[in-house]
């Protein structure tokens, strides 16, 4: 189990790990190995690189998040120990799925024993703990006005919009049918105000419209998995590309074109 950092080959959607171009640059852990000592990560979610160039990553069965300095080994912080899992942030988590930055430096971990969300500061104070009306809180995310955006790992599966004290916005969960969810690992909102999630089990990354509750738009077809064009495998994580950086990329531009001339 590792976590590593390649050089981007151009795909316009993410890393291809087909291309040749990519370059390792980085990596901590040991190949299908597990382990809980210095260089050993156990089931690692969600790697991030900050702003400063530390990189940061959940090791959920360790109970741990580890942030590494720039390009080393060298761990500068760790919320969270091996043995230690349970709620009491930042010394002991239960099981931490998600380590999202936040604006101000800090960080927002959603725990997935008890269903905890939890906002550490950039010094690694503890400065607020809400407990998730789910039953499995996955990759918590910032929006702004202090408000939280959280997929609920289950079947079926939710996604709501909360306070840092727990009360419920919005929320979106069919219990059946083709709007239902599946293990939604990770709720992202858009610029635009929609809402896209990985829905994992059904295959398919969707977006939703909060105001109609309704799937606009999907990438992968639905309970088919594939690896062809318009298929998804379980999609587990995604990121948004700046515009500048999307529209340089030839892919993008064709799609942008012929959405343009559809209309």
């Amino acid at each position: 189990m590792h976590v590593t950092l390649y050089t981007d080959p151009g795909c316009p959607f993410g890393f291809n790990a087909q291309r040749q171009e990519a370059q390792l640059l980085w990596h901590y852990g040991h190949v299908n190995t597990i382990g809980s000592a210095h260089g050993y990560l156990d089931n690692p979610d969600d790697a991030y690189m900050l702003p400063d160039g530390r990189i940061s990553v959940a090791d959920p069965r360790n109970c741990r998040v580890l942030i590494f300095a720039p390009h080393s080994h060298r761990i500068l912080r760790q919320y969270g120990r091996p043995g230690g899992c349970v709620h009491d942030p930042p010394h002991a988590l239960a099981s931490p799925n998600g380590d999202t930055p936040m604006r101000n430096g800090g960080m927002l971990i959603s725990e997935i024993g008890g269903s905890w969300i939890d906002a550490i500061s950039r010094t690694g104070r503890l400065m607020w703990t809400v407990k998730a009306p789910m039953a499995y809180p996955s990759d918590a995310q910032p929006l702004p006005n202090g408000r939280i955006l959280v997929a609920d790992y289950s079947d079926p599966g939710h996604v709501v919009i909360m306070s840092r004290r727990g009360h419920v916005f919005w929320s979106y969960g069919p219990s059946a049918g083709p709007g239902m969810l599946n293990h939604p690992s990770l709720a992202m909102m858009l610029p635009n105000g929609l809402i896209a999630v990985n829905d994992d089990y059904r295959d398919r990354v969707v977006v939703i419209d909060p105001r109609t509750k309704r799937i606009v738009w999907q990438y992968g077809h639905t309970d088919v998995a594939g690896t062809g064009p318009g298929y998804l495998n379980t999609p587990d994580g995604m990121d948004f590309l700046p515009l500048s950086q999307a529209l340089a990329q030839p892919a993008v531009r064709r799609l942008v074109r012929r959405s343009l001339i559809s209309r």
